[in-house]
């Protein structure tokens, strides 16, 4: 990588969460997000758990230490990219650049932190590239505009890896095409729908909602797993728009980014339980010993005359 060293002064990086998305089965509907504690019988998995219940692995060790430790200068970290004067040039200056004539672009604030990476498809978000803080590797999102939601992602400590699959994205390659040009790209399950076909979107989120759960890394997760497929198994559960708060399965009559609440919402408990609820934190509905029982019972309280899954938005 040529390219000349300048000097810089970093910023920190603050990242915060709103509270309403702890609310979101009352009114805002939001994406799961991913740690582990329990509300009521629910199982609540991921970065959740660090924000509102037990402290990640991470943050338990500072507790422990009574320190927490403040992240190495970005230029000390990514010496190569500091040469660069942005991650931009660097990315650039990657993998024989290929990324040469891609519009490539660094954020004022942390430039040696973050890039993106335009497509030549208009249903495609720019690429989001960022580095971690704390030890060398880099992270991707490539999401589409209308939900917002992710269909691919995938962490790595090789830039030029990075910049080949910038480049698959930006080129408009198949998304399986990305992976085959950059292995450590995940992909989502989620599968591009340009022309926004409602019922499309439908699929392709219960195809993502399948491809996560048959994933975890939790105890929990065959039981997880199973509620899923046993929702999807129902007709009039897969012909509505799955989602999760907290990990508790719900449906909508609209796709993201406006969903329309509807029926009852599914749990699978820590101790092999379903629970069936109007809330997510209450199995008032019933507490049933296997998914198809609770899938079925959903069914039997859903609203009748519901049509087809339309736009949210």
């Amino acid at each position: 990588m040529a390219c000349a060293r300048t000097s810089r002064t970093s910023s920190p990086s603050i990242s915060c969460s709103d509270t309403a998305e702890f609310r979101a089965c009352y009114k805002t509907i939001r994406e799961p997000k991913h740690g582990s504690c329990h509300i009521g019988r629910l199982v609540v998995t991921g970065e959740a758990a660090g924000r509102w219940g037990r402290p990640s692995r991470e943050s338990a060790a500072r507790a422990q230490s009574g320190a927490v430790p403040t992240p190495p200068d970005p230029a000390a970290l990514y010496p190569d990219v500091a040469a660069c004067g942005s991650l931009a040039a660097a990315l650039r200056a990657e993998a024989e650049g290929c990324l040469a004539g891609v519009p490539v672009t660094s954020s004022d604030f942390d430039p040696l932190l973050h890039a993106t990476v335009t497509s030549m498809l208009p249903h495609r978000e720019p690429l989001q590239i960022s580095a971690s803080s704390h030890e060398r590797r880099w992270s991707i999102r490539g999401t589409e505009p209308f939900q917002s939601l992710s269909l691919i992602g995938g962490r790595t400590d090789d830039l030029a890896e990075v910049a080949r699959a910038a480049r698959a994205w930006h080129d408009g390659a198949a998304l399986n095409g990305i992976r085959q040009a950059a292995p450590f790209v995940h992909l989502t399950g989620r599968f591009e729908v340009p022309d926004l076909d409602s019922a499309r979107l439908v699929e392709s989120e219960w195809q993502s909602m399948r491809v996560e759960a048959s994933g975890l890394d939790y105890v929990w997760q065959e039981t997880y797993q199973a509620l899923i497929e046993a929702a999807h198994a129902e007709p009039a559960l897969r012909a509505l728009y799955p989602f999760t708060s907290h990990w508790a399965l719900r449906f909508s009559t609209t796709t993201r980014p406006r969903l329309t609440v509807v029926g009852p919402c599914l749990t699978a408990g820590s101790d092999g339980m379903y629970g069936v609820g109007t809330g997510f934190i209450t199995s008032d509905l019933g507490l049933f010993a296997t998914a198809h029982e609770a899938a079925a019972v959903a069914v039997h309280h859903m609203p009748s005359g519901l049509g087809p899954v339309t736009l949210g938005g």
